[in-house]
């Protein structure tokens, strides 16, 4: 009987050309964050359990994958299930995002630190998400942040390179949609909503794309958040209709508008006038960490964001026993790689030398050495009865050329090359 040796649910294999479409785009992504100034880090793949259930990752703290203790037998397996503490069980969890690890590594490594602090992490993490289609149990995330920044500096170099490193990937038409907790909390005052059921106010906002004004509003008031006599529904088609240009007078402001957190967020877009910014008062993200500004990004032809951040200045003072402002920014990886196309011009000429049986080891390396040293990337392939399908593969793999190497062959430049595919 055949075993199933399909990946894990959630979990992928990348064949040769989308491994290789895969590296163009997280060469692009690093190229564009490094040249803006960022420093690339590396962290382990497994934190303490403790600091991954410490209440900084929202409903991501619940997809977290535990990693059992060391040693338990089955005595101590009973009894640590009997007790209910997640913690008797498993002592270690992988990262569910980067940025808990990436507060933890300053704490750790401030010291060695400059003041202010531009990062990239560009590394697998792992939910255990009801896998399906953009869902995925293992995925990249690419982020950059800013620690030890409170200026808004911190979030204009993270939207300009966020902004640059789309041009370069070739997404146009992206938006880049902005908010401010504050803001948010006082959307949440006027509708009378609880401090203790903000957070959770602020969860069922966030699904206002996939159930809409009237499903949010019934969320609210069946969750005690709000009154059943509170128009939430009404106020949200408010919010996404209205002209927010305040600054220049187009409306009055409304009185839970916090007026200081607003002429920041009018800041950056006037910091930025060559970058399609727009202002979102119904903009959430989910974690639960974010303090102040917020953004993410959007594009016309997908109902999902491609990427979001925002300000997150009390995390690292968790870990290090005193505040430091941070902000970041992820793009969405998996997202946007299905989307890109590697154009001819930035991949190295893709060739394919097909050699009979005869022909001696010793010069088909010499003419594949000549070819390689110019730049090319070369393939051997014997020949075969039928040369169509070989051909029709490795143009599927993304070879563009092919030569056919004989035993009269003595060097490259004799070669005669051939488009695949033509």
């Amino acid at each position: 009987m055949a075993q199933n040796v399909t990946p894990p649910r959630g979990m992928r294999d990348f064949l040769p050309a989308e491994k290789a479409r895969r590296e163009h785009a997280l060469g692009v992504i690093r190229g564009v964050y490094a040249a803006h100034g960022f420093d690339e880090i590396e962290t382990p793949v497994m934190e303490d359990s403790s600091r991954l259930h410490a209440g900084l990752g929202g409903d991501n703290e619940k997809l977290a994958f535990a990693v059992m203790k060391r040693g338990l037998t089955g005595d101590d397996l009973a009894a640590a299930a009997a007790s209910g503490d997640a913690l008797a069980l498993a002592d270690l969890g992988l990262r569910y995002d980067l940025t808990v690890p990436l507060a933890r590594f300053y704490a750790t490594n401030r010291a060695a630190l400059p003041p202010v602090f531009r990062s990239i992490q560009i590394a697998p993490v792992w939910r255990a998400e009801r896998p399906q289609k953009g869902r995925y149990r293992q995925f990249v995330q690419c982020d950059i942040d800013v620690i030890g920044d409170a200026t808004p500096l911190a979030e204009l170099e993270l939207l300009t390179a966020t902004v640059a490193t789309l041009d370069a990937l070739g997404l146009a038409g992206c938006t880049i949609r902005i908010n401010d907790r504050r803001i948010l909390a006082g959307i949440l005052a006027s509708w009378g909503v609880p401090d203790d059921l903000r957070e959770r106010a602020l969860i069922t906002i966030d699904k206002l794309d996939k159930i809409g004004t009237g499903g949010v509003a019934a969320e609210l008031v069946e969750t005690g958040a709000v009154a059943a006599d509170v128009d939430v529904a009404t106020a949200l088609e408010g919010l996404a209709t209205a002209d927010w240009h305040l600054a220049d007078g187009v409306v009055p402001p409304p009185a839970w508008l916090d007026g200081a957190a607003y002429a920041e967020l009018l800041a950056l877009r006037d910091a930025m006038p060559d970058a399609a910014i727009e202002f979102d008062p119904t903009l959430v993200r989910g974690m639960g960490y974010y303090t102040g500004t917020i953004f993410e990004i959007a594009h016309p032809e997908f109902g999902y964001s491609l990427g979001g951040g925002g300000r997150y200045d009390h995390m690292i003072g968790r870990f290090l026993g005193q505040e430091v402002p941070a902000c970041g920014f992820s793009i969405g990886f998996e997202r946007i790689v299905d989307l890109l196309e590697i154009r001819r011009d930035d991949r190295p000429r893709a060739v394919v030398l097909v050699h009979d049986a005869d022909v001696p080891a010793d010069r088909l390396l010499a003419v594949k050495g000549e070819l390689v040293a110019s730049g090319a990337r070369v393939r051997l392939e014997r020949r075969v009865k039928n040369l169509r399908a070989l051909l029709d593969r490795v143009t599927a793999d993304g070879f563009e050329e092919f030569a056919t190497v004989t035993a009269a062959t003595t060097d490259a430049a004799s070669l005669e090359f051939r488009t695949l595919g033509a």
